[in-house]
């Protein structure tokens, strides 16, 4: 390996390092009360070599959101596979979702913090074009499920409808994740969650299937 493979190998060792230590502070403490200097302390790094890597905590935030993000989309990557119905592949999806945030709350919270104030964020230009790519291709997902639907003659939703259905499947998942992730009993938040999500997708699907 040459001088300058072994440097870039380090660079991305020590980006590596500070996600790591920043995902671990998160996970404690929550994202809000970290600061560069304890990621940096945690990563044995000084404050200085942070931002040669990140030129903000909410720079690595998203970067962390990003990774996650990429390793939802591997997750759902096979849901059309082996000609299921579109309700069984709708269900699947939304459980995952569910899923990868129930095992992961801290992140959930960075995504709504993104959503609600991404205009606002200290993002790179690399950065913003990213969230945006993965943002649409989760976004492609969904409407790829209800057009699945509709030619397979399942659900009786007009083309136009399509963006209206995946806004409404949105604001169901995330709308329950936020209002029993962080509150409520701690030995009942799961079972609230997911036996919502149930009730509401049953509704949700009924209508899609009415013509």
């Amino acid at each position: 390996m040459g001088p300058k493979n072994r440097r870039e190998k380090e660079k991305e060792q020590r980006k590596k390092a500070i996600l790591k230590a920043a995902r671990k502070l998160f996970v404690k403490r929550g994202s809000a009360p970290v600061t560069v200097a304890n990621i940096a302390k945690r990563a044995d790094l000084s404050k200085g070599a942070i931002y040669l890597y990140f030129s903000s905590k909410e720079e690595i935030c998203a970067q962390i959101l990003l990774d996650e993000i990429a390793r939802f989309h591997q997750k759902v990557a096979h849901l059309f596979d082996n000609g299921r119905t579109a309700t069984e592949v709708l269900l699947d999806f939304s459980t995952l979702y569910i899923d990868f945030f129930l095992s992961d709350r801290e992140l959930f919270r960075i995504l709504m913090n993104f959503m609600l104030h991404n205009g606002s964020m200290d993002f790179t230009d690399d950065t913003d074009k990213r969230i945006i790519l993965e943002t649409n291709k989760a976004i492609s997902v969904t409407e790829r499920i209800f057009r699945y639907g509709i030619d397979k003659g399942e659900f009786f939703i007009k083309e136009q409808e399509v963006i209206s259905m995946r806004n409404a499947l949105w604001g169901l998942l995330n709308g329950v994740l936020s209002l029993h992730l962080f509150t409520g009993r701690e030995s009942m938040r799961e079972e609230r969650i997911r036996e919502n999500i149930k009730r509401g997708l049953g509704v949700f699907i009924e209508g899609l299937k009415k013509s």
